[in-house]
């Protein structure tokens, strides 16, 4: 998915020289860009091409209409192979990093997703292999993270302690996911419902609940220039973090007598939002 990415585009599709041995097509579901990037980059790149969404609707309707696109070429024929690689614009692969991906893919036959180790700009580890959140350790990160960084609940809720080995965690990160065609087309893509953040958690989350795996592979690895766009708005990003928040515990939640539970997380996580939006402003 683009959305005027400026200078990390080139930087992305340089990096996939390197990144396979394999012939690669990048399909790019543009939101509505303004600088004229991705235009650029499909007219002067055989490989790539650009796909416009009709406006700005979301991370997870863009994948999903890249993701039938490249499924009408599948069935025609013109591609194939069992996977598809979703990842941000703002992305530069290690060499090696997405036939690493398909090894351990093979290493996993009931995996429905596989995704890398996350380098941030300063080199650190992003914890992007996580458990799904509960009610319960959502509540307390919201309540406690930004004060007492090492209480319990948001432990629960980051579940990072361990980026070094191979292994199954409830959800990855959709800055960089190989997806299984047969896993993806199982539970219907991603749910065009949230607009932006907790997409992945959810597809993690239902991948597993359709007797898949989502499989963190460490050998694989890429850096992230995480939240440059999201940044800059905060005041539109912050409320869509705490709306998709709400909207993935809602789901889960979804009883009658469940209600109750309900409302008192909408009205707490709009509050919240509004706090972070204060405090954000206060900060520029």
């Amino acid at each position: 998915m683009t959305y005027s990415p400026g200078e990390y585009l080139a930087k992305f599709l340089d990096s996939l020289d390197s990144a396979s041995v394999r012939d690669t097509i990048v399909i790019m579901a543009d939101n509505g860009s303004v600088d004229g990037v991705p235009e650029a980059a499909a007219e002067a790149r055989d490989n790539v091409e650009f796909l416009p969404t009709g406006g700005n609707l979301g991370y997870g309707t863009a994948i999903n209409i890249a993701a039938r696109a490249l499924r009408e070429r599948r069935e025609a024929g013109e591609i194939d192979g069992e996977f598809f690689l979703v990842s941000n614009p703002d992305v530069v692969f290690d060499s090696g990093s997405i036939d690493e991906l398909l090894s351990c893919a093979d290493r996993h036959p009931q995996a429905g997703s596989i995704g890398p180790l996350i380098r941030e700009a300063d080199g650190s580890a992003y914890p992007s292999a996580r458990a799904v959140p509960t009610l319960a350790n959502g509540i307390g990160h919201a309540l406690l993270g930004s004060v007492w960084k090492s209480n319990p609940w948001s432990a629960a809720y980051r579940d990072e302690n361990d980026m070094s080995r191979e292994r199954s965690a409830g959800w990855l990160s959709g800055s960089c996911l190989l997806i299984r065609w047969d896993a993806f087309d199982h539970i219907g893509g991603f749910d065009e419902r949230y607009f932006m953040y907790m997409e992945d958690v959810d597809l993690g989350d239902r991948l597993a609940r359709a007797g898949y795996e989502n499989i963190f592979c460490p050998t694989a690895q890429i850096t992230h220039a995480k939240g440059h766009v999201a940044g800059k708005n905060p005041e539109h990003m912050l409320p869509a973090h705490h709306e998709s928040a709400y909207r993935f515990q809602a789901d889960r939640l979804s009883a009658p007598w469940q209600a109750p539970i309900r409302l008192a997380l909408r009205m707490g996580l709009k509050a919240r939002a509004g706090v972070a939006v204060g405090i954000s402003k206060i900060r520029r």
